[in-house]
Order: structure tokens, then C-alpha cells, then sequence
């Protein structure tokens, strides 16, 4: 029993790695706001979050900070310390000239230095997100018409999902229902072909290509990435809708497999977020910053979510 108990104890047999890893089980990840773009919503504020990707981070075990787009450089690095992830959502705005834009920049390469320097910090980007680290990542927009717009589709998964790390784990039947089933719901009208994927040097060697898919104009386009270095992740499509955006008009995929893929790609995130060991001075710092504090607005009557956080 000793020698067994030596074993498990043994500092050998647990890289050190592996265990400061383990350290963080009380994740803050961090989302942009969105400038409003929206008449109807210009009443409420002048960004938002809606409250779907908050429902989302937190169904995968992390707390959420929203972070404004009015705050000074000196203020964002202080933010990056105290976060363990941040998430690009989706929207309308101009990825590189807002404001959205110019703050996602910082982050962007606040998180590249700290990954370099062995400070773990994932990014993962949604729809406009993805995009948005296409152009942070190339230095220009790629961007074309890819239209896809209020549709569920099945991904066209390359040779590369089956090793990624975001897809790595899941079970056997849903990899495959993945590529057969509408299990994605698709709302953009931009995107990034395959073709220019492939073309620009910058983006095919920072990223790994997951999945495609095919617009209503016949363009390929990239709906799934990885960084082969950097833990940053981009999907063309919204998986948060599948448990936590219920508007009947809309094509949310809500089967149990749709909901089982939402889980999953919140709970890899999320774990990704653990691996970071930023953290907040003190718990009244911590409480102060968190989005506990707002209280999202119901937007089911005048928009396609059913809230939605203003600020």
C-alpha cells in the first residue's frame, strides 16, 4: 500500500504542468460587447450581449465578464490579467474600423504574447467572431458573400476534425450525425471562402481547417477552425442557439443531438478557460465585474432573442 501510495504521490509521475493546470475551477470568461446596429434596439443602450451567450458559457461551468468598448488600453490589460478566456460573439459592425474591432485587437494580441510566454489564454470567436479573427489573424478582410442565412446545416468535416482538439472526445454517433444531420444554425452573409483560406499563408498555417459548408450562392466557405498553435477557435454558426434561442421563425436546431453538440463545444471551451491561471485581486474586485449584477431585458417581441444584456 505504501509503495502504491509513493506512486500516486510521487512529483515524477504528475508533471508539474498537469498540475497547475488543474488549478482554476472558477473560470471568468470574458465577452465583448456589441455596438447596436439594430433601430429597435438603440432605445436600450449602445452595446449588448444577448443573454443566449452568457446562458451558453455558463452552462460549461464559467462566469462571464462583459467587457464595454469605452475603456482605455491601460484598462484592458488590467481586464486581461483577471479573465481566463474571452469570446467574440456575433453582430454587424465593421471588423477594422469599430470600435468592436479596435478592443478585439488588444486582446488579441495581449493573448498571443501571454500564450508565447507559456500564459495560457484561449479565444474562440462566433459567426462575426470567426470572422473577426480571420481579419486579426491575416491583417485584411477576406470577407465575400457566403450567404447562409436562417438555415440549419449538417458540416462538411475535413480530414483534420478527426484530430482537433475541439472535436476530440466526442462520441462516435455524434461525429457522424454531425456530418449528416442540420445539427448548425447558420445566420450570416459574409464569410471566408475556402479558396481564400487556402490562398492567404497567414491564415492556413495559424489555422486548421475543421469543416465547410456551401452558401445559397454556390461559395465554399470555412464554418470551423483551430489555431494549430494558439488555443483560438472560430465557427461560422451559433451553437448557442440550439438550447437557449427558441424564436419560431427562426431555424434553431433544437434536436437532442443539437443540444448535445451545444454542451459539449461550451464544456471544451470552458475547460480550455480552467487552463488559464489569471485571476481577480479579491472576491469584491471578482463580484463587481461579473454580469450577475445587469439584468438582461426580454427582446422576444422585437428581436430573434428572448433577452438580451444592454449596456
Amino acid at each position: 500500500m505504501l509503495e502504491k501510495l509513493f506512486l500516486w504521490t510521487n512529483s515524477e509521475a504528475f508533471p508539474s504542468k498537469l498540475s497547475q493546470e488543474a488549478v482554476n475551477d472558477r473560470p471568468v470568461i470574458g465577452v465583448l460587447t456589441q455596438i447596436v446596429s439594430d433601430d429597435v434596439m438603440k432605445p436600450f443602450g449602445r452595446t449588448y450581449i444577448p443573454a443566449s451567450y452568457v446562458k451558453y458559457l455558463e452552462s460549461g461551468g464559467s462566469r462571464v465578464m462583459p467587457i464595454r468598448l469605452t475603456l482605455t488600453t491601460a484598462e484592458y490589460e488590467n481586464i486581461f490579467k483577471k479573465i481566463n478566456g474571452l469570446l467574440f460573439i456575433g453582430g454587424a459592425v465593421d471588423l477594422e474600423t469599430s470600435d468592436f474591432a479596435r478592443v478585439a485587437k488588444i486582446f488579441y494580441r495581449l493573448a498571443l504574447m501571454a500564450n508565447d510566454a507559456g500564459d495560457f489564454f484561449p479565444i474562440w470567436g462566433t459567426c462575426m467572431g470567426l470572422q473577426l479573427l480571420t481579419v486579426l489573424v491575416a491583417g485584411e478582410s477576406l470577407l465575400t458573400d457566403t450567404l447562409a442565412e436562417n438555415v440549419a446545416l449538417p458540416l462538411n468535416l475535413t480530414t483534420e476534425a478527426h484530430s482537433s482538439r475541439m472535436f476530440e472526445g466526442f462520441p462516435d454517433k455524434l461525429m457522424t450525425a454531425l456530418t449528416q444531420e442540420p445539427l448548425t444554425g447558420n445566420f450570416h452573409h459574409f464569410g471566408v471562402t475556402v479558396q481564400n483560406f487556402q490562398e492567404n499563408k497567414k491564415l492556413n498555417s495559424f489555422f486548421s481547417l475543421l469543416s465547410t459548408n456551401v452558401a445559397e450562392n454556390g461559395a465554399h466557405f470555412i464554418s470551423t477552425i483551430e489555431g494549430k498553435r494558439y488555443p483560438f477557435y472560430g465557427v461560422q454558426w451559433h451553437p448557442e442557439v440550439n438550447r437557449f434561442q427558441w424564436d419560431r421563425k427562426k431555424n434553431y436546431p433544437h434536436s437532442a443531438r443539437a443540444v448535445q453538440l451545444s454542451s459539449l463545444l461550451a464544456e471544451f471551451f470552458v475547460d480550455e478557460g480552467r487552463r488559464s491561471l489569471h485571476r481577480f485581486d479579491n472576491p469584491e474586485e471578482e463580484a463587481s465585474s461579473l454580469i450577475y449584477s445587469y439584468t438582461p431585458v426580454y427582446a422576444g417581441n422585437f428581436t430573434g432573442y428572448e433577452q438580451i444584456y444592454f449596456f
